[in-house]
């Protein structure tokens, strides 16, 4: 027996997590500083000498104190946009047109052939707040098609040259395009933004492949093990399904299909098409368009363009017909829906097909403003708010003058849509916004910006609680797409996924969660990323 080593009255593991404070499942435990992970799965969780008493490990983390919580999952993004994106000219920061100008001078420098495509941008951000037009656009870069997407991804501006490479002419669906005098301004919206953008020549393959494992290396920097991806045809999700099988996309994705005759007759079969890594369970829908360009649709006029009440891009029937087909298969139906008229119109719709005691988890995408007789629906129906609160300190600088302060008071309602069902997925939608899940969790619960403006917080009835902003963002955006059984807490029998970050944003005083550094992330009890 003196021969035998220690390891020999061991059982071994793949990896232990040691000297930590650990949320398992949501909360600080005295007795959980120390995990023991073998295939991916937690097999063991308690204290330090417990955990090591009984495991070894050839791969050893030594936390030092460091906070681990259930890998932080985004609830509704776009991480195939996030990737394409990556080649464009990022104009976020650009506060005039003559800064976007100039930003894209700097990119032409870098790609002199081409189109040129850009994304971010925010008139809200800009001296007057007005939309622009294409001249200067055809003024600086003559015969050029240029494509530049506002930072919701509902509105584009395009020069002449993009315009006539489309194929775009008068007449053209009534609130989609500005026109002046007879001619385009190049300001697009909703289908006709689709039509432009769809135009841009795509990358190769192989290009699009390393633009993905970029993005996937980004979400992990972040302390992402999982996200959505919110709108996919067939040909995107092979791939992405194939390059996760090759270990070149670390991260858990649930996809979801635009809905198109392809993307049905192949996804929409007996069973939900699942791996350990990608889950192809739900059809995206759009029913209207972001605030922020005034496309949202709303029962009643914008307060700062009275003859507005924004775009209802997809019709009762339309969602209906997807609706039926979705019911029967069991598929889920998430549905874009910001202004209030286009809220009521998706609540009433799912009504039509969700019976009492249905679990179908449908869902409405950030239910921004919400009529004060339809919150209760919600309830009613089962029917999920999925909400992105970083969008509420995006915006709070100028949702009260586009809608009017009255129906402000129920616009970002996140605390008040949590308690209908109990229970909320939380995101960032982007690269509308950033891709960091700490801004997603302080602008939750502190409803500030960055800056730690406005000093009181904006709107703080509807914040949420510290454990209820995490949950939201780990066993919450798991329960959105069925997983809360296999991920999104630290529970024996549940996969390996953490974030470590170095800061307790439980308990820390709020200035400092912003601070927060992300340590390790842990993907299938895999270190996919660590701090240097």
């Amino acid at each position: 027996m003196g021969l035998l080593s220690c390891h020999d009255m061991k059982k071994k593991a793949d990896l232990i997590i040691f000297n930590a404070n650990i949320y398992a499942p949501d909360s600080v435990g005295k007795g959980v500083n120390c995990i023991a992970v073998k295939k991916g799965i937690i097999i063991g969780i308690g204290t330090d000498a417990d955990i090591r008493s009984r495991y070894w490990a050839p791969k050893n983390v030594n936390a030092k104190g460091a906070f681990v919580f259930p890998g932080f999952t985004d609830a509704h993004s776009h991480f195939t946009g996030l990737a394409l994106g990556l080649r464009y000219a990022d104009l976020t920061q650009a506060h005039s047109f003559d800064e976007v100008i100039a930003i894209l001078q700097g990119y032409r420098k870098l790609h002199p052939e081409g189109w040129i495509v850009g994304r971010g941008w925010d008139q809200n951000n800009w001296p007057g707040k007005a939309f622009p037009d294409n001249k200067l656009l055809n003024k600086v870069f003559p015969g050029i098609p240029v494509i530049l997407t506002r930072v919701d991804g509902h509105a584009v501006l395009a020069s002449a040259a993009a315009i006539k490479s489309a194929g775009i002419v008068l007449p053209v669906k009534k609130g989609e395009a500005l026109i002046q005098n007879g001619e385009f301004t190049g300001i697009f919206l909703e289908e006709m933004a689709d039509r432009l953008r769809s135009s841009i020549p795509l990358p190769t393959v192989s290009q699009i492949t390393d633009l993905l494992v970029t993005a996937t290396r980004l979400c992990h920097e972040a302390g992402l093990t999982a996200v959505t991806d919110a709108g996919l045809n067939k040909s995107e999700i092979l791939l992405i399904d194939s390059l996760q099988k090759a270990g070149k996309i670390t991260l858990r994705i649930d996809a979801w299909l635009s809905p198109t005759k392809e993307n049905f007759d192949y996804f929409m079969k007996d069973t939900i098409y699942h791996t350990p890594f990608l889950r192809v369970g739900a059809v995206k829908m759009y029913a209207d368009g972001a605030l922020g360009s005034r496309g949202a649709c709303l029962l009643n006029p914008y307060l700062d363009e009275p003859d507005n009440h924004g775009i209802l891009v997809t019709s009762p029937d339309a969602l209906a017909v997807v609706c039926e087909l979705a019911y029967k298969n069991g598929f889920q139906i998430n549905t874009h829906a910001i202004g209030d008229s286009a809220v009521r119109m998706v609540l009433h719709e799912y009504s039509k097909f969700l019976k009492p005691g249905d679990d179908r988890r449908w869902r409405i995408e950030h239910a921004q403003v919400v009529n004060e007789n339809d919150f209760a629906l919600f309830a009613k129906y089962h029917i999920i708010p999925s909400v992105q609160a970083t969008h509420a300190t995006s915006d709070m600088d100028w949702a009260g003058q586009r809608i009017g302060y009255a129906r402000l008071k129920n616009a970002y309602a996140y605390n008040r849509l949590l308690q209908q069902n109990g229970w909320l997925p939380n995101g960032t939608d982007f690269p509308v916004e950033g891709i960091e899940p700490i801004k997603t969790f302080y602008a939750a619960v502190a409803r500030k910006d960055a800056d730690g403006e406005p000093e009181d917080g904006f709107m703080m009835d509807n914040a949420l609680s510290r454990i209820d902003a995490l949950k939201s963002m780990t066993i919450w955006a798991a329960k959105s797409c069925f997983e809360e059984k296999r991920r999104g807490s630290v529970e024996v029998g549940k996969v390996a996924d953490f974030t470590v970050l170095d800061t307790d944003i439980i308990n820390a005083p709020e200035r400092k969660i912003l601070m927060s550094k992300v340590l390790y992330t842990i993907v299938d009890g895999k270190i996919v990323y660590k701090a240097r």
